[in-house]
């Protein structure tokens, strides 16, 4: 007759704990079912489901496994799984999966009492919890501190819509960010990410820091909040604030793009996705002057953004060539998905405005960053709380895998 066991050892971890425990295993040809290991604070918890082939088989082993816990000075517990309770256990692996990510300067029990309160109201069990972000100091808490959390969770979920509301709401409420996916294939093999410029990239709209030189930044200013609103169609909107630069000096471009300052977190994203083989992209509303200054600082692949149209050295207040809005954006990353030959589930799109929505709602992982309400609403993921290397963690990240070399 063949038992199934469950053994957890716990105690203060130390090297050779899970060899010992292995070899004495090995020495009754035990068949292991499921392992799992974690160490906080230095403490060990070591979970093992075990099957063996006989009581008294049984007996011996689990005698060896408490004396060399004893001589270890850890605690071990053994407990019996019925063939009914491990048959409905292996069942649940035919469940969706999905991943939770928790994004915050600092995570409190609030936050994670929140989210698991969401879960379960879902239907979600929650069977894995995996600090992402690296150790903080009790003094070390500062504006850029970044502090993340993962949730594994297994379970079917009747509206993914309402449940990302209530992922939404919380996030509100709270002053978090929390990243609900699928925890699929493609999860783990996003090859292309595809960014807005400005005030996603850089901290500024480039459109206002032209009409400060232009002496017209209020009027250009209002009609840039319209149209990341939605309030009015990009189009017309950037014909309007385009027309307002006219007669601009070209030498002004230079200086503009000397002050911009990058976005918090993105030189050292977008270094983490050269150096780990991903594909970037610019696709921008903004201007091809300020998207070349980029990609060279920034070391990016692709940029597609509009060209400003100077005569005799000066701005004529318009573009040459195709506009790109939101439609277009949306059109540009399917080329580029295509170039690339990967599937649109493999693209990462970022932006904070109305315009970007098109690619983010078509990219695999479309994330709102630092975004309006109405942009935040629309898109299955956003970012507020922290800075654009937060995007690391939603691809599974952990600052313990740092390069060292930024």
């Amino acid at each position: 007759m063949k038992y199934i066991i469950l053994v957890s050892l716990s105690g203060i971890d130390k090297p050779g704990i899970t060899s010992v425990i292995s070899h004495i295993m090995a020495d009754y040809c035990v068949n292991v079912l499921d392992i799992g290991q974690s160490v906080i604070h230095d403490h060990l918890n070591l979970g093992l489901l075990l099957e063996l082939d006989c009581e008294n088989t049984k007996a011996a082993f689990l005698n060896d496994v408490e004396q060399c816990a004893q001589s270890m000075e850890i605690a071990a517990i053994f407990e019996d799984i019925s063939w009914e309770s491990y048959e409905h256990w292996v069942a649940q692996q035919g469940k969706p999966r999905h991943i939770v990510t928790l994004l915050a300067r600092k995570i409190t029990a609030e936050h994670i009492a929140a989210v698991s309160d969401v879960g379960v109201a879902f239907g979600l069990n929650f069977d894995n919890i995996t600090r992402l972000s690296g150790r903080i100091p009790l003094d070390g808490i500062h504006e850029q501190t970044k502090a993340s959390v993962e949730f594994s969770a297994r379970g079917e979920v009747a509206d993914l819509s309402e449940l990302r509301q209530a992922f939404m709401e919380l996030s509100l409420s709270l002053n978090v960010d929390i990243a609900f996916q699928e925890d699929n294939l493609y999860r783990r093999n996003r090859r292309l990410v595809c960014f807005d410029m400005d005030s996603t990239l850089i901290d500024a709209e480039v459109i206002d820091e032209l009409a400060k030189e232009a002496h017209v930044e209020k009027r250009v200013s209002e009609i840039t909040d319209m149209a990341m609103r939605g309030e009015i169609d990009f189009n017309e909107s950037f014909k309007q604030r385009m027309a307002l630069l006219k007669g601009l000096d070209e030498s002004v471009l230079a200086k503009v793009a000397a002050r911009l300052k990058l976005t918090e977190g993105a030189e050292k994203l977008v270094y983490y996705l050269n150096k780990l083989g991903y594909k970037t992209a610019i696709l921008s509303g903004g201007f091809d002057y300020f998207g070349r200054y980029l990609q060279k600082k920034l070391n990016i692949d692709y940029v597609y953004a509009n060209q400003l149209e100077i005569v005799d050295g000066k701005v004529t207040g318009k573009v040459t060539g195709t506009i790109v809005n939101g439609e277009r954006k949306a059109e540009l990353l399917r080329e580029l998905a295509a170039k690339e030959n990967i599937s649109l589930e493999q693209v990462i799109a970022v932006g904070d405005g109305a315009n970007d929505l098109p690619m983010l709602k078509i990219a695999g992982l479309g994330i709102a960053f630092q975004a309006k309400p109405v942009v935040k609403q629309s898109a299955k993921q956003s970012i507020s709380q922290l800075g654009l290397d937060g995007i690391l963690y939603l691809i599974g990240y952990r600052d313990r895998d740092a390069l060292n070399e930024i």
